[in-house]
């Protein structure tokens, strides 16, 4: 726990943080529902839809240019059989850094964005085993896509810890 605090832009309270990510606990297009059900599967990294959809949990790092850290959004992106079934295949293994981007569309709508970040392409880069892997945004004029590439200050990283700590339907 930090023992930093800011002043909530929602609440006006002092909360502890701010947080430096938020994360998704699954694609958007998983239901509950879908837990036990023949050719669906969802854990920490993977998630397979009915055998028909795959996807793969990434971090989308945006530079904090004040702190020299940075903020992420831990989401999910679609991708294709074959890539996704390469990636299931060098999961474990050594020297998987060393892959080629995989093309996906990220999976998850972020709250506070306009227009929405679902959808958004994306490249995503495999890292070292036990790393999570890095979701590349398609560098656009969309605002989440602007933040990844020129960074944010603390300032915005407050602002979006104030909106999502205060979210009923919070990820």
């Amino acid at each position: 726990m930090s023992t930093e605090q800011f002043v909530c832009g929602t609440c006006g309270a002092k909360h502890d943080g701010p947080p430096l990510s938020f994360a998704a606990q699954a694609p958007d297009l998983w239901k509950p529902e879908m837990a036990g059900e023949e050719g669906c599967l969802l854990d920490a990294d993977l998630c397979v839809v009915f055998g028909e959809q795959f996807f793969v949990r990434g971090l989308i790092e945006v530079p904090v240019w004040d702190i020299g850290g940075v903020f992420s959004y831990s989401m999910w992106v679609s991708l294709s059989r074959p890539n996704f079934t390469r990636a299931v295949d060098v999961w474990e293994q050594d020297g998987r850094e060393s892959e080629p981007p995989y093309f996906g569309w990220l999976s998850n709508a972020i709250a506070g964005y306009e227009p929405s970040t679902l959808n958004l392409k994306t490249n995503v880069h495999t890292r070292p085993v036990g790393q999570p892997p890095y979701i590349e945004l398609e560098p656009t004029g969309h605002p989440l896509a602007v933040e990844q590439l020129a960074g944010i200050t603390m300032a915005r990283v407050q602002e979006i810890a104030s909106f999502h700590l205060h979210r009923t339907d919070a990820f």
